[in-house]
């Protein structure tokens, strides 16, 4: 059984509709962002799977090797 964590509590509270509204309106920013940033995405996932047999956690996000890896 994973160790159960604390998590502060946020210092204001939101009604459950105003949660219901940010929720909503967050997601159509992602929605928007991933329209506007389609190809962008798939050309990243696709060199990921490129590198298929290297350990995706030996490189970061611009797919270089980290430099304290490489020494």
């Amino acid at each position: 059984m994973p160790p159960k964590r604390s998590v502060p509590l946020p210092e204001y509270a939101v009604s459950d509709e105003a949660a219901a509204y940010i929720a909503d309106a967050l997601m159509n920013l992602a929605l928007q962002f991933e329209a506007v940033h389609l190809a962008q995405i798939r050309r990243y996932h696709q060199a990921i799977a490129r590198q298929g047999a290297g350990d995706p956690a030996q490189s970061g996000p611009s797919g270089k090797r980290r430099r304290s890896e490489s020494a």
